[in-house]
């Protein structure tokens, strides 16, 4: 078992303990212990009716039905963001790309803006249909002769994504005083999480992230470009696929918790300064620190201005902003390597 496996797993542990632990009322770890005990035996309970689930801890309600969802829905949205990361900077060869650069983003905010103005019960669902037709909007504008050329497709998501964020501001500026929600999403927000969310994320991280971490050698391989046709690689299928994958992710995790920047450039990076280049462990270590970084960051957006909740995309901004130069600093330089 490779050494950096049973770090990040126990890092993950503490870094979820910590934000179901730590809120604006006071628990003890006891506390957090067996509300959890008590919530899985209860689930139990209803599968077996033989099981009893026993008396109901005092903070139940607040570990398992508020801390405990939003914490694992953060670390879900954290593993799907790091990985899209991980699989965009391979594809597109450029260790600057992220996961909202083939328009997801841009397009889940007019979904976001407009479900605010005519559905507001309905936003995550709105963001999430308009990420997909974004992504299908880059993607036809982007081929040529059936082919994507990857320079093609970061221009075109790039010119998408102004087109799209004007939309959205005017769509916000729009809505008066009714804008706060629709701000509050666009900056990144856990706030409201339950349990649907986290299956939902679920179902879909581990579809996504899990082919990714099978796909490890072609994400190597899809580094050489079209030399990798010569080792055998249909650089196209896989090319399509990974963009497929990406936007899956990226606008699964966008709908459920808003626009959270820098987990996907940040997450790969720091992961690949330590454990080199090859995806064979860049990939799940890079998922895997992905979720402990959101988790701590959401951990000091719900805590660091108390009793006011930060936009958990201005946390991941204010980390991520400093290291994004400092690797740009090295592009320029040519010291960084994808």
């Amino acid at each position: 078992m490779k050494k950096w496996l049973p770090a990040l797993i126990t890092l993950s542990i503490i870094a979820c303990f910590l934000g179901v632990y730590i809120g604006s009322v006071n628990v003890s770890p006891s506390d957090v212990t067996g509300s959890i005990y008590y919530g899985i035996k209860s689930v139990l309970a209803r599968l077996f009716p033989s099981i009893e689930a026993g008396e109901e801890p005092k903070y139940f309600i607040i570990i398992w039905k508020l801390r405990l969802p939003r914490v694992l829905l953060a670390y879900l949205v954290g593993m799907s963001l790091a990985s899209a990361g991980v699989a965009s900077q391979a594809l597109f060869k450029n260790p600057l790309a992220d996961p909202y650069i083939i328009g997801v983003s841009a397009g889940a905010g007019i979904g976001a803006a407009l479900a605010a103005i005519y559905a507001p019960a309905h936003m995550g669902a709105f963001a999430l249909v308009f990420a997909i037709i974004s992504v299908f909007v880059v993607y036809s504008v982007s081929k040529v002769d059936g082919h994507i050329p990857v320079d093609t497709l970061l221009l075109a998501g790039i010119a998408y994504g102004f087109l799209a964020s004007a939309i959205t501001w005017y769509l916000v500026i729009s809505q008066g005083e009714k804008a706060h929600v629709t701000w509050m999403w666009l900056m990144g927000t856990f706030n409201g999480s339950d349990w649907d969310d986290v299956g939902e994320m679920f179902i879909i991280a581990l579809f996504g992230v899990g082919f990714l971490l099978s796909r490890w050698r072609e994400l190597n391989l899809i580094l050489f470009g079209e030399e990798s046709i010569a080792l055998g690689l249909d650089v196209h299928l896989y090319r399509k696929l990974f963009i497929g994958v990406i936007a899956l992710l990226t606008a699964f995790a966008v709908s459920t918790a808003g626009i959270i920047g820098f987990v996907g450039l940040v997450s790969p990076h720091i992961v690949r300064l330590i454990l080199g280049p090859n995806h064979r462990e860049l990939t799940p270590a890079s998922a895997l620190f992905g979720g402990v970084l959101l988790v701590m960051a959401d951990l000091l957006a719900r805590t660091v201005a108390k009793p006011t909740e930060l936009p958990v995309g201005i946390i991941t901004a204010l980390m991520g902003a400093p290291f994004f130069l400092y690797l740009l600093m090295k592009h320029k330089r040519g010291e960084l390597y994808s």
